[in-house]
């Protein structure tokens, strides 16, 4: 049987522990707006995760299908060719996205 205060102790110290994650980034949060590092980051790391992810997907859709990840290859193609033409992130990834799906549900990748 589990003692009382144990559990209690337990709760206090995940509670503890998760408040203090939670209010760190704010206490930290002028040392790193004015931190150039961060700033150099903060310009680099969103393009780069994306380009991370993009890659994973396309290489994990090419080992589980053995026709290629052409249905994939051309909807980021249209992505890339949207936002290079309109400039407009989010009708670029709906229509990616949209083309993706039409592909895909219509048989058209191997799958």
């Amino acid at each position: 049987m589990i003692d009382i205060s144990y559990a209690i102790g337990a709760i206090t110290a995940m509670a503890v522990v998760t408040f203090g994650l939670r209010v760190l980034p704010f206490l930290a949060a002028r040392w790193l707006q004015n931190s150039p590092r961060v700033q150099r980051l903060g310009r680099f790391l969103p393009l780069a995760i994306m380009t991370l992810l993009l890659l994973h997907t396309l290489v994990g859709q090419a080992r589980a299908n053995p026709a290629g990840p052409w249905a994939e290859g051309v909807a980021v193609a249209v992505v890339l060719a949207l936002q290079w033409w309109k400039k407009h992130p989010l009708l670029s990834i709906l229509a990616g996205t949209a083309l993706y799906v039409l592909l895909r549900n219509a048989g058209l990748t191997g799958y």
